[in-house]
């Protein structure tokens, strides 16, 4: 069947589908998308051990608690806001996001119908004039508590205070709005430099029954629901107890170390990104959690030093980018000789090639499960527990 007459027979298919892009399995009903990404992981990971069934959501849709929208003219002079088609710099307009928080829909479209009152310019990336680049929404799904970040070109904005206000009388719920200064041309969204214009420059959420702090650089995993399945999920499978060590490496804001720290004796977060450290550190401490202690270091050489002083973690668990695991991480993770090994994956095909390296260095895949993460879109994640044979 080809894809558009699969967008014709599936009555939950976004009109926006083939021309933005980004959910690349609109075409198919979400139970043939559970299909497809399960076969595609049996395909990819039976050789290594039984891939147990995808654990899909109750409702598909609206699940994005980050949104951001990138702002332009067309050629006609009419002002668009959305997201970039897939592959290319054109913005497609978005009003109705399917996947995207409701509310962050509704707050991207009424500042896009505030600018003309505000004299407010949008940005011209090839004449690199005009003001508002990009917003950003954060909604915390467990608190309500919404951040708003306005990315201009320019820390000049004649009219924030007013704008400031004409928004919260919109959305009185929103809890904090923060001007990020972005001038360079760049396909990073944010700035270097912030300015808050109302509330406290941070959004509070619950998380597996702990506390996180957000600010507008946090990284925080923007589907909630799923994130909670997939951290019990690989707490479960690691078998923690109070007499163990963990390594949480790539640990990010800590917050798979700290659900894991819940049982644990004793967790190290290892993380190269000294913002996601900061933030690490003040969650924990929020949280009263004191046998957690984070690193801001290279996890591979931290876990060889480690090794050299006769320091082996029990558990590792390790959450890396897309791009997966180096080789020098793996040969580093097969010095430690952790007794367990919890991969996290959110590419199935780097996680396979990953497989090989650490199988064939003397580990067993336990138990494989796939998670999705991010329905309609062709990601996957992949919990995938390791133990040494």
């Amino acid at each position: 069947m080809s894809e558009k007459s699969n967008l014709k027979t599936n009555p939950g298919a976004c009109p926006l589908a083939k021309k933005c892009g980004g959910c690349q399995l609109q075409n198919m009903t979400y139970e043939r998308q559970l299909r497809w990404k399960q076969a595609r992981c049996e395909i990819l990971l039976k050789k290594y051990g039984k891939v147990r069934r995808i654990i899909g959501m109750d409702n598909p849709f609206h699940y994005r608690n980050k949104v951001q929208a990138a702002f332009g003219r067309t050629k006609s002079g009419k002002t668009v806001s959305g997201v970039y088609q897939s592959g290319s710099h054109r913005i497609v307009n978005v009003d109705d996001c399917m996947i995207q928080d409701e509310k962050a829909n509704k707050i991207i479209e009424d500042i896009r119908n505030l600018l003309p009152k505000f004299r407010i310019t949008v940005y011209d990336e090839y004449r690199r004039s005009g003001f508002l680049r990009h917003v950003l929404v954060k909604r915390g799904f467990s608190s309500g508590e919404i951040m708003v970040v306005i990315v201009g070109s320019d820390s000049y904005f004649p009219m924030k205070k007013k704008f400031t206000k004409a928004l919260l009388e919109l959305h009185p719920d929103i809890t904090t709005v923060i001007l990020s200064i972005n001038p360079k041309e760049t396909t990073l969204v944010l700035g270097d430099r912030e300015e808050i214009l109302y509330g406290s420059g941070h959004i509070t959420d619950t998380l597996c029954g702990l506390e996180f702090s957000i600010s507008a650089k946090s990284f925080y995993q923007i589907n909630p629901v799923q994130t909670e399945k997939l951290y019990s999920l690989a707490v479960e499978y690691a078998g923690l107890n109070e007499k163990m060590t963990v390594l949480d490496a790539y640990c990010g804001i800590g917050t798979i170390g700290m659900v894991a720290a819940k049982t644990a004796g004793i967790v190290t977060g290892v993380e190269l990104n000294p913002e996601a450290v900061k933030d690490a550190i003040a969650n924990a401490k929020m949280n009263g959690m004191k046998n957690i202690h984070f690193y801001c270091a290279d996890a591979g050489d931290f876990m060889e030093e480690a090794a050299k002083e006769g320091a082996k973690p029990d558990v590792v668990f390790m959450d890396p980018p897309r791009s997966g695991s180096s080789r020098k991480f793996i040969k580093s993770l097969l010095t430690a000789a952790p007794k367990k090994i919890i991969y996290i994956s959110c590419n199935p095909e780097t996680l396979a090639r990953d497989l090989e390296l650490i199988c064939a260095g003397g580990y067993k895949a336990e138990k494989i499960t796939p998670v999705d993460m991010f329905p309609h879109t062709n990601h996957i994640e992949t919990v995938v527990s390791m133990v040494r044979v």
